[in-house]
This record gives C-alpha cells, sequence and structure tokens, in this order.
C-alpha cells in the first residue's frame, strides 16, 4: 500500500510562507526598492529542502541523499538544465544589438502601437511551432525588451505578452512534452486532444489579443522610432525563428542561433573571439539561479514524493469531487496543485497521469478531454507560477541584457493564461462534450 502523508507538503509551505513573507516586508515594510527581487529564491528552496530531509524519518542520511539524487537525475531534469544553458549561452552570443535590430525591424513595418500585440502573435506561433515556452521566452524575451525599449510600453507588459504567447504553445504544440505525456498518460491520440484543446485555447487567445490592443491604444507611447538597425544581426532570430516553425529540435535550434549569432559577430568585428567566448560565458552563468532552482525543486519533490505527501494530495482530491463536471475541474485542480508543487507541468501531468485516468472513468469523461484538461491546466498554473522555469528564465534574459524586473510585475500582466483558465470553466461546466469517447 502506498504511503500517505499529508505533512509531507509542510516543505512546500515554508518555501510561500518564507519567499511570499520576506518579499512584501521587503517591499511594503522596509520599503526597499524591487523588493521581491532582493528574495533570495535559492536560500528559500534550501529551507524547504531542509524542513523535507528533517522529515524524513527511518533512513540514513545517505539514503536521502539518494533519494534526492533519483530526482534531479530524472530525464526532464536534465533536459531542462541544458536547454537553461544553451538558452543563457544565446542571449550572451546575440546580445542586446541582434534583439534590438529584430525589435526596430518590427516596429519600422508595423504601428509602434501594434507592438506588443504583434510579439504576442509571433510568441504563439514560434512556441507552438517549437513546443517549448521555455525555448520561445529565450528567443523572444529580449525582443520585448528592446521593443519596450524603443516604443514606450512598459517591460513586464512586453515580457509578461510573451510568456502568456509562450504558454499558448506549450499547450497546444503536437510536438511539446505536455501533450505527449498527456496523450500517452490517458492513451488518446494527439489529434483528437488537439481538436479539444484548440476550442478551448482560441477564445483565450482571441480575447488576449483583443485585450491588448485596447492597452495598446490606451497608453501613451512613441508614435515614430528612429532607430537604426542592421538586418545582418537579424539572420540569427530569422533561422532560429524558421526552425523552430518546420518543428527541429529545441536544442539544435537553439545551437543555429549561437552558431550563426557568433559567425556574424566574428565576421563584422562586432566582438574580438575572447570577449565572444567571455560573453558566452556570462549568458550561461546568468541561468545560474534558474538551473539551481530546478535542481532543488527535483530534489525537494522526490523527498515530498517519498514521504507521501503527493500520494495524499491526490487521494485527497479524489474524496472531495464528485460528478462529471467536478470531477473534470478536480483532474484540472489535481494537476494544478502537482504543478504548484513541482513547478514543472510535464512531471505534473505525469504524476497526475495515473489519479487522472482513475477519476475519468469513475465520472465518465473521455481520454481526449482528459488529456485535454491535464494539458491546459498544467500550462494554466505553469504560465503563472512566480518560480516556475518560464517566469525565471524570463528574469533571468531581463536580468542579464541590464534590466530589473519582479517575477510579480510578470504575473500581474500574464493576460492569457488567466482567460484561459477562465475558458476552460466555461467549456466544463457550460458548453457539453461531444458525446463521441475517444
Amino acid at each position: 500500500m502506498k504511503k500517505l502523508n499529508l505533512s509531507a507538503l509542510i516543505p512546500i509551505g515554508v518555501f510561500v510562507v518564507f519567499y511570499l513573507s520576506l518579499g512584501i516586508v521587503f517591499e511594503y515594510v522596509m520599503k526597499i526598492p524591487m523588493g521581491f527581487y532582493n528574495v533570495p529564491v535559492i536560500v528559500a528552496f534550501l529551507v524547504a529542502l531542509l524542513v523535507a530531509v528533517l522529515q524524513t524519518k527511518g533512513v540514513s542520511l545517505d539514503k536521502k541523499f539518494e533519494i534526492m539524487g533519483s530526482g534531479i537525475g530524472d530525464k526532464n531534469i536534465i533536459t531542462m538544465l541544458i536547454i537553461f544553458l544553451l538558452a543563457g549561452i544565446f542571449v550572451g552570443v546575440v546580445g542586446r544589438d541582434s534583439a534590438e535590430s529584430v525589435a526596430y525591424f518590427m516596429l519600422s513595418v508595423a504601428p509602434p502601437k501594434l507592438a506588443v500585440a504583434v510579439l504576442f502573435v509571433i510568441s504563439c506561433f514560434v512556441s507552438t511551432a517549437m513546443g517549448t515556452s521555455v525555448g520561445t521566452i529565450t528567443l523572444i524575451a529580449p525582443i520585448a525588451v528592446a521593443i519596450s525599449e524603443g516604443s514606450g510600453f512598459s517591460l513586464p507588459l512586453c515580457v509578461g505578452t510573451v510568456v502568456g504567447g509562450a504558454m499558448f504553445g506549450d499547450n497546444l504544440s503536437f510536438i511539446s512534452d505536455t501533450t505527449i505525456a498527456a496523450c500517452n498518460g490517458q492513451g488518446c491520440r494527439m489529434k483528437d486532444k488537439f481538436r479539444t484543446n484548440f476550442a478551448v485555447v482560441v477564445p483565450a487567445a482571441v480575447l488576449t489579443l483583443t485585450l491588448i490592443i485596447v492597452l495598446s491604444f490606451k497608453s501613451n507611447v512613441a508614435e515614430i522610432v528612429n532607430k537604426d538597425y542592421d538586418l545582418l544581426h537579424i539572420i540569427p532570430y530569422v533561422l532560429v525563428l524558421i526552425s523552430g516553425i518546420i518543428g527541429i529540435n529545441v536544442f539544435v535550434t537553439l545551437l543555429i542561433g549561437i552558431v550563426s549569432g557568433s559567425i556574424i559577430i566574428l565576421a563584422t568585428n562586432t566582438v574580438a573571439f575572447p570577449d565572444l567566448l567571455a560573453n558566452m560565458g556570462t549568458g550561461a552563468s546568468g541561468m545560474f539561479e534558474t538551473s539551481m532552482v530546478a535542481i532543488l525543486v527535483a530534489a525537494l519533490c522526490a523527498l515530498i514524493k517519498y514521504n507521501g505527501g503527493f500520494e495524499a494530495l491526490l487521494n485527497g482530491i479524489r474524496k472531495v469531487f464528485k460528478g462529471k463536471k467536478s470531477g473534470q475541474l478536480g483532474i484540472g485542480l489535481l494537476v494544478g496543485l502537482m504543478d504548484i508543487a513541482t513547478a514543472n507541468n510535464t512531471v505534473a501531468i505525469v504524476m497526475a497521469n495515473p489519479i487522472a485516468s482513475e477519476m475519468a472513468k469513475d465520472f465518465d469523461i473521455s481520454p481526449r478531454k482528459t488529456a485535454s484538461i491535464l494539458d491546459t491546466f498544467s500550462c494554466i498554473f505553469q504560465g503563472i507560477l512566480p518560480y516556475g522555469a518560464q517566469i525565471l528564465v524570463a528574469l533571468s534574459v531581463v536580468n542579464t541584457l541590464g534590466y530589473e524586473m519582479t517575477a510579480f510585475q510578470i504575473v500581474t500582466n500574464l493576460f492569457y493564461p488567466i482567460l484561459l483558465f477562465f475558458s476552460s470553466l466555461v467549456f466544463i461546466f457550460v458548453i457539453p462534450e461531444r458525446s463521441k469517447k475517444v
């Protein structure tokens, strides 16, 4: 019999209380500028991890490290870490010049008032093609920074728009890890899940785009942006966008960007070779905190799982929700809570799959609907999670380019995930699913 222990979830509460309380004290009591930005998220996770270690009874310290090591060694974690490093190197290579060239080229062919709307459309398109929100944010966030600087739109709005658009493709793409995990776990075809998902996400995306356009025309932004740009510096972005659109693996896509950017920079004598290597190192170093958070979360989740915390959570959800519509919401909240606990939507889906499958049978929910709910709600929660990889990567890119911003500033500009949540509720409680079960 699997271990059930709700108290094993205490470390997550410790992290949330530690992180939020310090941020509130710094920001509103001590009046420290960018107070939340000064909260050491790594220290907060280390405190939570220490609590989890102390909670794990009956095993030696070596065994506890073995448990944590098994979590860190998961394929998804290793993949994420390598993407982080390559993403950092790419940002270090192309730097601000390439991103600014793309931004000012976009502003030269589209009205500045529509710059943020264009950012959202591009982010949705690229993330759907690439199947990775993190990769999309890495590529588009520098452009968002440059557009903010050149047009006058607020930086959190521009970056939040990119993160929201990135979650669109993370949820919908055929090659996204979340899509693969949800469909495999529920035994449905990807095209069936796509059709069910498409109906839910399109209204949210259209409303988001409309809201962005309305806010844009109400904003006081520069009507004309006069700054020279070099079309050569656009090439690395064009290549990675094309690579993403035709479905090339994200690792290869980032390598294409790094190599092409390096060749152009060296050929044009923009940067000397030793400085280029230094920039690569700086870019990779900029992902240190993000990578450490991923490692610490993986170790923390391994201990929580070993202590029965996740099983207790899943068991409680099964008991609370009754009926088909309530069961669908229960599946959504199940994977959402797992995502809050793991800060990884793919891992959350994998962990929730067995219980969700049983709930779907109990409540007569089709596999395609179950897969759609799992994928959609995991992306909703992941998209707004202040310590999730997506927001952390966006912050790392922004900070690498010399700007400061907090996770909570991004969260308040994440229109798409919020609207997707309401769209999902409408399709659960108002619009019935077709009777055919696939």
